[in-house]
């Protein structure tokens, strides 16, 4: 985890404190059901409960040093409970395995931080959604190849990350719903020392679904997905980011991100204004989705466990949700600063005499009788001349001095073909389907 993109909620989620504050409430909530089934005493829950209610502080430094004995992670911690809790400790971790504690926390840990991206992603969408109806209808040129194609409206460009930030968000909730399983099961899964009884209130009391078969740890493909579906957002968050870098471009200039008063975009340069944030964000989406591939890795354990996974997710647990949490507040922001340029947006349409209307051209010819064919060459050898002027020609008078074209179309009937509105009369029927 870089502290310089992280923000507190998240990272508070993987601090070493709050980790065994989960280990405890899964020790002492199985305590609790192993009391009620009569297999150890119930003041031994009654008092591990009663020191957690003196809202004990967490020792992480004496737990470590346990450890560094120990080497064991799950013992450091079960001895220092003890040392806090005295005799009726013992009766911790009866018939438990340290899977059914760590892989129970980590299904905690994702699940709570799915829920702080989930709303990361509700924010952003709302700054998306706000955006796209302000330039619902202010139009702008589209682009394939990164060439000028026919009009779009800057709206649309909005409504489109609008309806893939939503996907995500659909996506994430399965994801969320994948992971937060609970796994208390024993040595290899098969309860032998413990009664399945057990995971059942552990899992009601800390909100997880029952594990279906563990084989002592939790199955990893349901660990790949989650990170898999974490990289799938970055992408997300990278498409965006590309295109507003594009569009600040010095050549191009419609959108570009906020450039706060005292702000420098050069140590050399004065004048720079760069996309700096979301050239972050393309860095940041790369980090986050290459920890989906030592995440599907993970899911090829030896027999019924080993912990070659252990240390992998130790990384990408942390440092994936962390660093897409920050991603994602730094393109909301993004998004609501966003500094667009309408006039500039049609400078850009005008820009090659019209080109963009050839298309329209093209069909009426063929629907006034010219084949296909033919249609094409006539459009396109008007084109070709106003391309190589660089839109100093008019493709409009071009077409209209073309005899070959005049013998098909009017003059007016060729004017008709170059109304920008033509391009835009369905912003609304997409609008509809995106935004309900």
């Amino acid at each position: 985890m870089v502290p310089r993109y992280a923000r507190p909620d998240m990272v508070a989620i993987w601090e070493p404190e709050n980790r065994f504050k989960i280990w405890f409430e899964i020790e002492a909530h199985a305590t609790e059901a192993l009391a009620e089934f009569g297999v150890v005493p119930k003041s031994a829950a009654e008092a591990l409960w009663k020191w957690w209610a003196t809202n004990p502080s967490i020792d992480v430094a004496a737990i470590d040093a346990i450890e560094a004995v120990t080497k064991h992670d799950v013992i450091a911690f079960l001895t220092w409970v003890a040392e806090q809790v005295g005799d009726e400790a013992r009766f911790m971790h009866q018939g438990m395995t340290s899977s059914d504690v760590l892989d129970t926390c980590l299904a905690v840990q994702m699940a709570r931080a799915s829920d702080l991206l989930l709303a990361d992603l509700d924010a952003l969408l709302e700054a998306i959604k706000r955006r796209a109806f302000e330039h619902k209808m202010t139009p702008c040129i589209g682009r394939s190849h990164g060439i000028h194609a026919e009009p779009v409206t800057f709206g649309l460009k909005m409504a489109e990350a609008y309806a893939e930030f939503s996907r995500c968000k659909e996506r994430l909730i399965a994801a969320r719903k994948d992971v937060a399983t609970c796994a208390i099961s024993g040595a290899v899964g098969t309860f032998a020392n413990i009664d399945p009884r057990v995971e059942e209130h552990v899992a009601a009391k800390l909100g997880l679904s029952v594990e279906p078969v563990s084989t002592q740890v939790i199955p990893r493909d349901r660990h790949a997905m989650f990170f898999a579906t974490l990289g799938v957002i970055a992408s997300s968050v990278e498409r965006l980011a590309v295109e507003i870098r594009h569009l600040q471009r010095t050549e191009v200039l419609e959108a570009e991100e906020y450039f706060s008063p005292g702000q420098k975009g050069s140590s050399a340069m004065p004048h720079k204004r760069n996309p700096v944030l979301t050239e972050n964000l393309t860095g940041l989406a790369r980090m986050v989705r290459s920890y989906s591939i030592p995440a599907m890795e993970n899911v090829a354990l030896w027999h019924e466990r080993d912990i070659s996974h252990s240390s992998v997710e130790r990384y990408i647990g942390p440092d994936a949700t962390i660093t897409l949490d920050f991603a994602l507040g730094r393109l909301t922001g993004v998004i609501d600063k966003l500094l667009v340029y309408p006039e500039r947006m049609q400078k850009n349409l005008d820009k090659m005499g019209g080109l963009v209307h050839s298309q329209r051209v093209l069909l009426a010819l063929t629907q006034a009788g010219v084949s296909r064919e033919d249609s094409y060459l006539l459009v396109q050898r008007n084109a070709m001349k106003v391309w190589e002027s660089d839109g100093q020609l008019s493709l409009l008078e071009l077409l209209k001095a073309d005899p070959d074209v005049t013998k098909a179309l009017s003059p007016q009937e060729i004017e008709e073909k170059f109304d920008l509105g033509y391009h835009l009369k369905h912003v609304d029927t997409i609008f509809a389907r995106v935004f309900g």
